[in-house]
C-alpha cells in the first residue's frame, strides 16, 4: 500500500506530460507523415550532386522519374528512420529528454526546485517584471550567441515554477525560457548555428553584418518582454483567462509558497543545489566547446565539426545534468536503490513523448529517401527569375519556414539550400547578407511554431495546454514577430545590405 502511495506521489513530481497534448499532436503528425508520403508519389524525383560537405551543386539537378519511393517503406518509416545517420540526432533528443525527466523528478522530491523558487522570489519580489526582463534575455543571450536549444529544457520546469509563484502562469514561465530561447535563434548574433555556418556557405567574411543583427536582437527581445509583461499583467488580475489556468491549480499545489520559503533554513538543500548548480556549469561550459567547434567548422567548411559542435554541447548535457541530480540526491539523503528508483521515475514520466520523436524522425526520412526535397528547391529557384528583390527576400522567407516543418535542423538546412540561394541572390539584385538574416527568421521562431518541434510539444505537454490553445496563445506574437521580420528582410534589401 505504501508502494503504492510513493508512486502516485512521485508521478506527481517531476515532469508531467499531458497525455491530451501527446496524443493531439500524434493525431497531426500522422497526417503530416501520410502527406509527406504522398507528395513522394506525385512529385518529380531528382537530386542536386552533392560536394564533399554535402552541400548541393548549382546546375547539376537531375530527374530521376524511374525511381519512387515503395509504399511499404512509406508505412515502416517510423522504424527505418533509425537506419539512417540523421537518426543519431534523434536518438540524441531522446536521451537527452529521459534524462532530464529522471533528473528534475530527483531535485523536485529532495525540493532543490522549492529552494530555487524561495530564492528568486524573494529577490524579485517588489521587482516583479523585472525578473520577466531579466529571464527573457538570459535565454535570448544564451541562444543567439552559443546556440542553446535543446538545453532550454533545463529551464522550462524552473521557470513555470517561478512564473506561478509570483502569481502568473504557465504559459508566462514557457515564454520566459523555451520561447525566449526560440527567439533568441531568430535574433541571432553569433550563434554558430544559424549564422557563422550560412556565412561560410554564402562565402561571406564570418561575424559580418553584426550592426544590423544587433539591432534585431533588441527590437525582438524588446517585443517579446513587453507580450510576456501585458500578459502577465492581465493574468494577474484576470487569472481564469489563463489557457493553463485548470492544470495550474495541479502544479501550484505541488509548490505553496510557504513550504518553499521554509526550505531556505535547510542547510542539506542549499548544499544539494550548489552541486546541481556546479553541474549545471558544466553544462554551460560544454557550450563554449560546441562553439568552437562550430566556428571551426564553419572556417573550414566542414558539416561534420559543425554537427559534432552541436552534439557535443548535447552530450555535455546529457551526461553533467543528470550526475548533477544524482549528486544532488546523494547530498540531501537519497541512496542506493531509492536514488535510481526516483530518477527511473522520472524517466517515465517523460516516455510519452519518445513516440512523436519517432514520428519526427520517420517524416524527415520518406522525404529524403523520396528525392522530392531537391526537386522542390529546384523548381523555386526556378520560379524566381525576373521577380522584384523585394518578392524574392519574402519568398525565400517563405520556403525556409515551410521547409523548416520538415528539416528542424538549421545546419541541415543551411548546407542543403545556402549554396544554391547564394547564387540566386547575385542573379536576383538580393545581397547574400540579406539572406543570412532571412535564414535566421524562418529558421528561429517556428521552432516554437511546428509540431514537429519536440522540444515544443514537452513544454506545453507539461502544462497540459493543447497545441490548438498554444496557437491561440502565440497569435499575436507571431504575427507581431512576422511583421518585425518582413520590415527588416525588406529594409536589407532596400540599403543593400551587407
Amino acid at each position: 500500500m505504501s508502494e503504492k502511495r510513493d508512486h502516485n506521489e512521485n508521478r506527481q513530481q517531476g515532469l508531467n506530460i499531458s497525455s491530451k497534448t501527446v496524443l493531439g499532436v500524434a493525431v497531426i503528425l500522422a497526417v503530416i507523415l501520410f502527406l509527406a508520403g504522398l507528395l513522394t508519389q506525385v512529385l518529380p524525383r531528382g537530386q542536386f550532386a552533392l560536394d564533399e560537405n554535402g552541400s548541393a551543386i548549382a546546375g547539376t539537378y537531375q530527374e530521376h522519374p524511374e525511381y519512387k519511393l515503395p509504399i511499404w517503406k512509406i508505412a515502416a518509416a517510423p522504424v527505418l528512420a533509425f537506419t539512417e545517420s540523421t537518426a543519431v540526432t534523434g536518438l540524441a533528443i531522446i536521451a537527452i529528454i529521459m534524462l532530464v525527466g529522471g533528473t528534475f523528478l530527483i531535485l523536485d522530491k529532495i525540493g532543490v526546485l522549492k529552494y530555487m523558487m524561495a530564492v528568486i522570489v524573494n529577490r524579485f519580489e517588489k521587482k516583479r517584471f523585472m525578473l520577466i526582463a531579466v529571464m527573457t534575455f538570459f535565454g535570448m543571450f544564451l541562444s543567439s550567441t552559443a546556440g542553446i536549444l535543446e538545453e532550454s529544457l533545463t529551464l522550462v520546469p524552473i521557470a513555470v515554477a517561478i512564473s506561478l509563484a509570483m502569481g502568473w502562469d504557465s504559459l508566462t514561465g514557457i515564454g520566459m525560457s523555451f520561447v525566449a530561447v526560440a527567439f533568441g535563434f531568430t535574433a541571432a548574433t553569433f550563434n554558430p548555428f544559424n549564422v557563422i555556418t550560412v556565412q561560410k556557405l554564402a562565402n561571406l567574411p564570418i561575424f559580418s553584418g553584426l550592426w544590423l543583427r544587433l539591432i534585431i536582437f533588441a527590437v525582438v527581445y524588446a517585443s517579446l518582454t513587453a507580450f510576456l509583461i501585458l500578459y502577465a499583467k492581465k493574468i494577474e488580475k484576470h487569472p481564469e483567462k489563463s489557457p493553463a489556468y485548470e492544470t495550474d491549480k495541479a502544479v501550484r499545489e505541488r509548490y505553496p509558497m510557504d513550504e518553499c520559503r521554509a526550505m531556505l533554513t535547510q542547510q542539506s538543500v542549499a548544499r544539494a543545489t550548489k552541486v546541481f548548480v556546479t553541474c549545471l556549469c558544466c553544462v554551460l561550459a560544454s557550450t563554449v566547446v560546441s562553439f568552437v567547434m562550430s566556428i571551426l567548422g564553419a572556417r573550414t567548411g566542414s558539416e561534420l565539426l559543425t554537427t559534432v559542435g552541436g552534439y557535443a554541447s548535447m552530450g555535455c548535457m546529457a551526461v553533467f545534468f543528470p550526475i548533477g541530480g544524482l549528486l544532488a540526491g546523494h547530498v540531501y539523503g537519497l541512496r542506493g536503490k531509492n536514488l535510481f528508483k526516483a530518477f527511473g521515475e522520472g524517466i517515465r514520466t517523460i516516455l510519452p513523448v519518445i513516440p512523436l520523436v519517432v514520428f519526427i524522425l520517420a517524416i524527415s526520412y520518406v522525404l529524403d529517401k523520396g528525392m522530392i526535397m531537391h526537386t522542390i528547391l529546384y523548381k523555386l529557384s526556378s520560379g524566381l527569375q525576373n521577380l522584384s528583390p523585394y518578392v524574392v527576400i519574402l519568398l525565400m522567407f517563405a520556403f525556409i519556414a515551410v521547409l523548416e516543418l520538415f528539416i528542424g535542423s538549421g545546419t541541415a538546412k543551411a548546407f542543403l539550400i545556402v549554396p544554391l540561394m547564394s547564387i540566386l541572390c547575385d542573379l536576383l539584385g538580393v545581397t547574400r547578407q540579406s539572406m543570412v538574416i532571412t535564414f535566421c527568421f524562418a529558421d528561429g521562431f517556428t521552432n516554437m511554431l511546428y509540431p514537429t518541434s519536440s522540444l515544443m510539444i514537452i513544454a506545453i505537454g507539461m502544462v497540459g495546454v493543447s497545441y490548438k490553445n498554444w496557437l491561440k496563445w502565440t497569435s499575436k506574437l507571431f504575427l507581431t514577430e512576422g511583421i518585425i521580420s518582413v520590415a527588416f528582410m525588406l529594409f536589407a534589401v532596400a540599403i543593400q545590405y551587407a
